[in-house]
Order: C-alpha cells, then structure tokens, then sequence
C-alpha cells in the first residue's frame, strides 16, 4: 500500500530549492518530449532559453520583448499571490484580464478622437474598475451565498470571452475597418497609446506598474498588518477568526486587488503591445500567471524572477516553432510541466510516501 504522511516540519531549505528543480525536471522531460516528437532535445532547450538572450541575430529583438510578455503577468500574479496566500482561489483573471481591457478600451474609443493627455490615465482607472467589478463576482457570492470562487472566477472566463468576441464584432469595432473585426488601433493614437518609455526596450507603463506592484506587495506582507492578516488566514484560519480578521473582509479584498491588477493588465496590453480589441485578444496571460505566482513561491520577488522566466519560454517556444516547427501544443504542454512539477514537488516537501501492508486487526 502507498500512502501518504505529512511531515511534522517541512523542510524550509527543500520549499525553497523546488522551484529550481522544478525548472530542471521541466528541461528534461520537455526534452524527453521534444525526442519523441523528432526533434533533438538539446537544440529545442537552447532555441527556448539561450538564443533569445544571447543570439546574435535574434537577441536585438526578442531582449525587449521580454519586459512586454513578463510585464502582464507579474502584474496579474502579484494580484493572484494575496488570495492564495489567504486561501482564496481566483481562477478567473484571465475573464477580469479581458473585462479591464474592454472597459479601458472603450473608455479611450469613447473619446476619439481627442488626444488629452487626461485619457490615458482614465482609460486606466477604466480597466482598474472593471477587472474589480469583474472579480466582485465570485467575491460577492462567495461570501453572501458560500458558493466556489474556484468554479465561479472560472465560468465568468467564458461570459467575459463572449463579451469580447460581441465588442470586436459589434459596439467597439472600427467603423473605417470595412466590416472586420476588431477595434480601431488605440497603440496608433497619441491619446490612448501606451507607448515604449525607453527606446529599444520594451518598458512601457504596464512594466512600470508591474515592478510598482511588486515593491508594494513586499512591503505589504513585510511591513503592513493587512499583510499579516492574509498571511494568517491562509496558514491558520481558526487562529486568525479568533484574532478578529474578518473573513468577508479578507475574501473582498483580495478579490478586489488581484480583479483590478489583471483588469490594469488588459489595459496596459491593449493600449500598447496588442493594440486594439480584437476576438482573439486574450493569449492566456491570466492562466500562466497562476503558474507564475506558485513558481515564485507566492513571493513578490519570486514572482518577479519567475515572469522573467516564463516570459522567456513565451518568446523561445515562439522561436522554436518558426525555426525549429515544433508544434505549439508541445510549446505549450512544456510551460504546463513547470507547474505540474511544481505541486509534485511541493507535495513531497510536505508529505512523506510510506509503501507497506495495512495492519490487520
């Protein structure tokens, strides 16, 4: 029989170096994969991880694109980390991604042509309150009829794709587009463009705002109460009720950020690197950032090495695929692997495996 024992105290140095081993074990079996697939595994991992920082050819482009992919999902996992922490699950940024991004744009389309320098910044206050509202949702529920936030941040995914795909369709798409879906170019317009703040490197308002959220979560749950608090709830909620934290408190709250900080991603992406509303806007940043949020160990300077990271494999697994035809599902079932090694992982840092027989009585 195999079962498993929970450790009476985990090991802090194991915690620590799985996200490392993690990223090992994804590199060989992603390797073992790309093998079966045809390809050779060792030019696979190095197109991934090497050519994108140091390729000669290759690197004067995709260096600054490395800030436009980690930027969203810093921002989005920075968010995600607070309710986790506490033990509240919100699956659904990617829906609240889409809902910033919807309201944002539509505030600044509103608006056209005008180029007040006042547009930008509604348009982010625009996307705030919409993934905010977007992720009241779950919160309301959850607290006023105990229902799943996992389930239900999860199906608001789908609404808020529908809603995507009626605005790139219907009430936000370019009336000079000839009929084609998506919204005009908001990245071509001086008063809703999020353009880049240093040339040639890919820093953009949406970089700043993720690297601002990073320095703030820190303090937050080094220096602030409320960060104790979330803290508390998440390892010992019996103690922390009996400590006066409110529980309804605590799950509006990191709802509430973790909602409007994906909501602020939308907005910055679709000001700047995508440009405009279109059915396909969405590529899966409010997902990976759930990978990227554990790979950091729900730690906000983790986070910020662990976006870089899995900004680097966005960009490599495109180049692998244009200059190697390795199938995108392959690309993609490799990312996935860093977060199904991390839980294995992370279940044996907390449990033991005992193999033997049930006694008999």
């Amino acid at each position: 029989m195999i079962r498993l024992e929970k450790r009476p105290a985990p090991s802090r140095a194991w915690a620590l170096s799985t996200p490392i081993l993690a990223v090992l074990l994804t590199m060989v079996a992603g390797g073992a994969m790309f093998a079966a697939l045809g390809q050779d595994p060792v030019e696979v991992i190095r197109v991934i991880f090497w050519d994108p920082l140091f390729h000669e050819r290759f690197a004067s482009f995709s260096r600054p694109q490395l800030l436009v992919k980690a930027g969203p999902l810093i921002l989005i996992a920075i968010g995600l980390s607070l309710g986790f922490r506490a033990g509240i699950w919100n699956i659904g940024a990617e829906g609240q991604y889409i809902v910033g991004a919807i309201c944002g744009a539509a505030f600044g389309l509103a608006l056209y042509p005008s180029e007040s320098v006042l547009i930008f910044p509604g348009m982010v206050i625009a996307g705030l309150i919409g993934g905010w509202l977007w992720a009241m949702i779950p919160a309301l529920l959850k607290t006023m009829a105990n229902t799943n936030e996992i389930l239900v941040s999860l199906l608001l995914v789908y609404v808020a794709e529908a809603m995507l795909a009626s605005a790139a369709t219907g009430w936000l798409r370019n009336p000079d587009g000839q009929g084609f879906p998506g919204s005009r170019n908001l990245a071509r317009h001086a008063g809703t463009d999020n353009p880049e703040l240093i040339a040639g490197t890919g820093m953009h308002w949406g970089v700043v705002a993720a690297f601002l959220a990073v320095i703030a979560a820190f303090i937050l749950f080094q220096k602030h109460t409320i960060g104790y608090q979330i803290k508390l709830a998440g390892q010992a909620p019996r103690a922390a009720r009996f400590s006066g934290v409110n529980p309804t408190r605590t799950v509006i709250l990191c709802l509430g950020i973790s909602g409007a900080l994906a909501g602020a991603a939308g907005l910055f992406e679709v000001a700047g690197p995508a440009g405009q509303i279109t059915i396909d806007f969405n590529v899966g940043y409010g997902f990976t950032a759930i990978i990227v949020a554990f790979l950091g160990r729900l730690n906000p300077i983790g986070i910020l090495l662990a976006g870089l990271l899995m900004a680097l494999t966005y960009i490599g697994g495109d180049m692998a695929q244009l200059m190697l035809q390795v199938p995108a599902p392959a690309i993609q079932a490799f990312q996935g692997m860093l977060l199904f090694f991390l839980l294995a992982l992370d279940v044996l840092s907390n449990y033991r495996i005992r193999i033997g027989r049930d006694r008999v009585a």
